[in-house]
């Protein structure tokens, strides 16, 4: 398994370095600079900002140097942001996405799986189709519907939580964005986990298991649920990474100060550096998470070796 990380570490770098590329040219080739919708400049003093910012070298000048400077751990300085570097916003803006995301996760693998092994175990009856209706709900309502409805509901009404605000991490100021984050992931993992569910439970060394009288609570939990989560697995990694990052709407409705926001806000202002950091980050955490996957798909199934 040691050798399998290692190359995988190692396919991991060019794809990595590909992306950034990418996203490098694609930032500076499209219209427009991160300093046009600033008040208008006199040529001398433009002129001295883009060389502050080596904005006035060639392109393939600016992305070499972007690079060495990632490789030595300088995202540099945010071009908006003129106080911060982009390392100083990442470190604020992280914290609250990942305990934020993490929540959410954790809440969505555990009533997903809960809510599709329900309606698998009970197919075709009233607790399966009123569990895959309220996971229909749940995918084909977004989250700007939903995130204020919540507010409106638990925060306005019945003055039982906290509309907005971050409050150092309170965990009353982090039940509702939680939620409205889980909630579409609790829908995907429940069809997800029905499904698989489904299939497996009529696969013969189940029905075997039954026969040799094993009690239901086993031959569901150890044998037939470890079985259907391999495709959880697979969708967790990409969606993990998502929520991990952030998300705008959330965090603009909610008022926290997570990296989604930042990203938004560098995309529109054209901040180079805070979108570039941004994307690596996000790279990064879907390789990672990836590689995390299919290691566990040698804990769920024995038959995955890795040659």
């Amino acid at each position: 398994m040691f050798a399998y990380v290692v190359r995988r570490i190692a396919a991991a770098i060019p794809t990595l370095a590909v992306i950034v590329t990418i996203a490098f040219f694609m930032m500076r080739v499209a219209p427009g600079g991160p300093f046009d919708l600033d008040r208008a400049l006199t040529p001398e003093i433009e002129a001295r900002i883009k060389a502050a910012y080596r904005l006035d070298q060639p392109l393939h000048r600016q992305y070499l140097a972007y690079v060495g400077d990632v490789l030595s751990g300088d995202f540099g300085p945010s071009f908006k942001s003129r106080d911060f570097t982009v390392a100083e916003l990442m470190k604020a803006g992280f914290p609250a996405s990942l305990r934020i995301g993490a929540a959410a996760i954790v809440l969505a693998i555990l009533v997903g799986m809960g809510l599709g092994t329900l309606a698998a175990l009970r197919q075709n009856t009233p607790a399966d189709y009123a569990t895959m209706g309220l996971a229909m709900t749940g995918i084909t309502i977004p989250n700007f519907v939903m995130a204020p409805l919540l507010t409106l509901v638990f925060g306005v009404y019945l003055s039982l939580l906290p509309v907005a605000g971050w409050n150092d991490g309170a965990i009353r100021n982090l039940v509702l964005p939680v939620i409205v984050l889980a909630l579409p992931q609790i829908a995907y993992i429940a069809r997800l986990t029905r499904g698989s569910m489904v299939e497996v439970l009529g696969a013969n060394y189940i029905r075997t298991a039954r026969a040799k009288g094993m009690p239901e609570r086993i031959v569901v939990v150890r044998h037939a649920l470890k079985a259907a989560a391999l495709p959880v697995v697979s969708y967790l990694g990409p969606a993990t990474a998502g929520i991990l990052t952030g998300s705008v709407v959330v965090e603009t409705i909610f008022d926290l100060p997570g990296m989604g926001r930042y990203f938004v806000q560098g995309a529109l202002n054209r901040d180079y550096t805070l979108v570039m950091a941004t994307v690596i980050v996000y790279a990064a955490l879907i390789i990672v998470l990836n590689l995390i996957v299919d290691l566990l798909y040698g804990v769920l199934d024995p038959k995955v070796r890795y040659a």
